[in-house]
């Protein structure tokens, strides 16, 4: 198998995963859909501001931490600060069996730059 970048990781998870935007899950909240939200950013990006009802599991921690917190059946959103690392950690739920997964396109970038309300 030939080596492959950080960037072909992500694009072949990409493939593998649902993707939805910041509108879709502003819509997802406003319709009282029952979906968890994780944020998979590192504490110090946390810290400066996170999605408002976001769970914090960064990625490093996110497979051990996750399934004593989060049934596997349960609707699932994951986001970063851009969405490469929320893809990457959508793709890893989905291999452990969580069958509802999705990660958030823009990451918090997008989610701020589509108006959506922050909060820390």
């Amino acid at each position: 198998m030939p080596d492959r970048s950080y960037a072909d990781l992500v694009t072949e998870a990409k493939e593998r995963i649902t993707q939805v935007t910041p509108a879709d899950v502003r819509r997802m909240h406003e319709h009282g859909d029952d979906v968890t939200l994780i944020d998979v950013r590192e504490d110090r990006e946390w810290n400066l501001g996170h999605v408002p009802s976001a769970v914090h599991m960064s990625r490093g921690t996110l497979e051990k931490k996750i399934e004593h917190l989060v049934p596997r059946d349960r609707k699932v959103v994951l986001y970063c600060a851009g969405g490469s690392r929320s893809v990457l950690a959508a793709d890893m739920l989905r291999q452990m069996g969580y069958q509802d997964v999705a990660s958030m396109t823009g990451g918090f970038r997008g989610w701020v730059e589509s108006g959506g309300d922050v909060e820390g």
